[in-house]
Order: C-alpha cells, then structure tokens, then sequence
C-alpha cells in the first residue's frame, strides 16, 4: 500500500469531521450569535439578517472545498488523480475560494471606511491576505496538476 492510500482515510474522517462542525455553525451557531447581538444591540438589529447571511455563505464555500477535497482524494484512492476529473474538482475549490475572497473584499472594504478602530479592517486585512495566498497557491498547485496529467497522458500513449 502507497503512503498516500493510508493518509486517505484519516483526512476523510476528518473531513466528516469538518463537516459536521461547519453544518453546525451554519445552522445553530451563527444564526444564533446573530440573533443574540441583535437582542442585546436593538440599534444594530437591522444588520442581523445580512450578516447572518453573509456568514453562512462563507460556511458554504468552506464546505464546498471540503466536498471537493473529498472528491478528489476519492480519484486518488483509484489512482485517478492524474486525470482532467481532478481538474474539475480544483477548479470548483478555487470557485468557492474566489466568491468567498470577493465577500471578504467588500466587508473589508465596507468596514474600512466605517470603522473607528483599526482592530476589525486589520484582522479582515489579514483574512483576505490569507486567501489571496491560498487562492494563488491553488493556481499554481492546479498547474503542476495540469502539468502532471499531460504527462501521465503522453506516458500511457508511449505504454
């Protein structure tokens, strides 16, 4: 059995684990955080549904990577990896990683023009660097991938 065949099923378990702990939040948490700041804040209450919303969306895309992961390490279980399937399921994480950076950029941007403290644009500065280096590490692991595949290709029609 390859290395790669026996971290496959603890990253998957993890990945349920994931899961689950995101679909939580997404449901009960979040909402709820939301409706609490809005009882104890009145003034601020007409903010509870788009900020709950945008918050849930962030979750989908995070769980939209995890489903995607999965898909893909299924393809690595059946030695598949080095196929344009893979391709697909790379480009849906770097969709989801896309739309979540772009609602991060506008809060950023939405904060930064209305906050007094520099704490929450930094932090949400911080946020998007982050994503902006994960989103580019992902182009380029989708090129190596890429790359790999035409290989892989060539090498079976030599074979």
């Amino acid at each position: 059995m390859m290395w790669e065949q026996r971290v496959v099923v603890p990253l998957k378990i993890c990945l349920v684990g994931l899961f689950g702990i995101l679909l939580v939040f997404q449901t009960l948490s979040l909402p709820g955080q939301f409706r609490y700041m809005a009882e104890q804040h009145p003034e601020d209450a007409d903010q509870r549904w788009p900020l709950t919303a945008i918050a849930v969306f962030l979750v989908l895309c995070v769980q939209v990577v995890v489903v995607a992961t999965w898909k893909l390490l299924g393809l690595v279980s059946a030695d598949r990896i080095f196929t344009r399937d893979s391709l697909v399921w790379v480009d849906v994480i770097l969709g989801a990683i896309g739309a979540a950076w772009l609602v991060v950029l506008a809060i950023f941007l939405w904060v930064g023009f209305h906050a007094d403290d520099p704490g929450a644009p930094m932090l949400l500065l911080l946020i998007l660097a982050s994503g902006t280096v994960l989103g580019l590490l992902m182009v380029v692991m989708r090129a190596l991938l890429r790359q790999a595949t035409v290989l892989r290709t060539d090498m079976e029609g030599v074979i």
